[in-house]
């Protein structure tokens, strides 16, 4: 179980540090047309990795619905609105819904899988939640909702029904196999939606400096490809609820990531709002429970 919170801690520090680089990218090409571009390298680079290791294999006819339904749901969906909502609303009213990620995802499997988190994982949700908006208002302040803060919403709501997806899907086909036809399927789709929305964005790529190819590989193939590997195997071991607190981490780690490539400042409020944030992670995940039945158990046997 350990070796899954590593890997899960793993993969939040490179979505966590792949946000500034994304902040550097976005201002030489769209962001549909970017995200299109990096999702299907790190497709690509999926592809190649679980070659590699002699994992790779055609779904079945039912789980070509899962990788289907996942590509449109945590792919397509999720990042196409979450574009959309970054251009019409604050960073800071982003990183706080993105941060309800966690509790939607515990109530999601509580509705569809009646799989009941322990009272002790939703105070880790709760304690969570409170410490992501201590870190996200120390930016600023939570503004009144508008067209982008939905577009926000929407996006997390497709990525944590995409997470129930995973975990179901996990049971006859390997996550890193399902990973990868989802980034070239959601890919692809997000390809053509940017032709459509971004013409003749395309020729953008032709403009950027050589630095700018050092990034988009980075982000494409450790920030995308490698994250989404470790995040989505995490999930079908431990399952979605205790896979989803991690995400909390994601703040913290763009926080991190801001401060030093970006020159952002690091507050009394933000350091606060880590300190529940890492509570809240021990609490959700189940760590806490976990040390306590072990040492309680190593008692018995004493």
């Amino acid at each position: 179980m350990w070796r899954i919170y590593v890997l899960l801690t793993t993969a939040m520090l490179i979505w966590g540090f792949n946000l500034p680089l994304l902040k550097y990218l976005l201002l030489y090409v769209g962001p549909v047309t970017m995200t299109s571009m990096r999702i299907l390298l790190a497709g690509i680079a999926v592809f190649i990795i679980l070659s590699a290791f002699k994992i790779l294999r055609l779904p079945t006819k039912k789980e070509w619905t899962y990788v289907i339904g996942g590509a449109l749901l945590n792919v397509v969906l999720h990042h196409y609105f979450l574009n959309m909502g970054l251009v019409r609303t604050t960073g800071t009213n982003a990183g706080l819904i993105l941060g309800t990620g966690p509790v939607l995802t515990a109530i999601s499997v509580t509705l569809i899988f009646r799989n009941y988190p322990s009272k002790l994982q939703w105070t880790g949700f709760i304690i969570g939640l409170i410490g992501v908006g201590s870190v996200v208002l120390a930016g600023g302040g939570f503004t009144g909702l508008a067209l982008g803060d939905g577009f926000i919403f929407i996006s997390i709501i497709t990525q944590v029904l995409s997470f129930l997806i995973v975990a179901k899907a996990a049971k006859t086909l390997d996550p890193r196999v399902l990973t990868a036809y989802m980034l070239l399927v959601g890919g692809a789709v997000l390809f053509v939606i940017g032709l459509i929305q971004e013409p003749g964005e395309i020729k953008a790529f032709a403009e950027v400096p050589p630095l700018f190819w050092l990034g988009f590989a980075a982000s494409a193939i450790v920030g995308t490809a490698i994250g989404h590997l470790l995040y989505n195997y995490s999930v079908g071991k431990v399952g979605p609820s205790k896979a989803a607190i991690f995400i909390n981490f994601n703040t913290m780690f763009s926080l991190i990531g801001s401060a030093l490539f970006l020159g952002e400042i690091i507050t009394a409020r933000h350091l606060l709002g880590l300190i529940l944030i890492i509570t809240g992670v021990i609490l959700g995940s189940g760590a806490a429970e976990d040390i306590w039945k072990q040492r309680k158990k190593q008692k018995r046997l004493a």
